[in-house]
């Protein structure tokens, strides 16, 4: 069945494990985020890694580390979590990203720039305190 809209798995262990990490005063190990997640530690830790080094989290190795969060979970909005992982999102007025139309009007009445839009904007607003 298709889906309009589908979040890759690198995106929701990101801003799924950001929430738990922030639920957590002592740290989150990528054992237990794979475990909540229902996901690969493999792909966790790749993720997380991702995290540390856009400076969102710190890491502790050995037996009682894990990962804190570095900044105030209320400065921190999915779009930056998301973006981390993804890349900028890019707004565009083609669905099929083509510089030539046939037609004077877009036959999707540019559904896809508004959707995105109003993603980018759901993203933005949403902090990770919110959840906490």
């Amino acid at each position: 069945m298709a889906k309009v809209f589908t979040l890759s798995e690198a995106a929701s262990i990101a801003l799924h494990g950001m929430i738990l990490i922030a639920q957590e005063k002592e740290g989150l190990n990528v054992l237990k985020i794979a475990e909540r997640t229902d996901t690969s530690k493999h792909h966790v830790a790749k993720v997380m890694q991702r995290l540390v080094k856009a400076g969102y989290l710190s890491s502790q190795r050995g037996p009682s580390g894990g990962f804190i969060l570095r900044k105030n979970p209320a400065e921190i909005n999915f779009l930056e979590i998301y973006e981390v992982i993804e890349g900028p999102i890019e707004v565009g007025d083609c669905p099929m990203d083509k510089k030539i139309c046939p037609f004077d009007k877009c036959l999707m009445d540019n559904v896809t720039n508004k959707m995105t839009l109003d993603f980018k904007d759901y993203l933005k607003n949403q902090t990770v305190n919110k959840y906490l």
